[in-house]
């Protein structure tokens, strides 16, 4: 039995991403990454401690999703 041929599924994969990448390009300045609610910042006088659970957690399920998206897409899930 013939191998099935990866090309339109790394066409697809690459279109994606570009789209992604494009819309991610143009909601970036509008995008509060680091001033989240869920971040943290305490100061004094003498230091300063910024603690970014919020952007953390987006970022972490973002990529989550991502990588499940490209998995689920090229067949490798187990």
């Amino acid at each position: 039995m013939n191998a099935p041929n990866p090309g339109p599924r790394l066409l697809i994969a690459l279109g994606s991403a570009l789209l992604i990448l494009g819309l991610l390009w143009a909601l970036l300045p509008q995008i509060r990454l680091g001033r989240l609610p869920g971040d943290l910042a305490f100061g004094g006088e003498r230091f300063r401690l910024y603690l970014p659970l919020g952007t953390s957690l987006l970022l972490s399920i973002l990529l989550t999703l991502v990588f499940a998206a490209v998995s689920w897409l090229f067949g490798t899930r187990r």
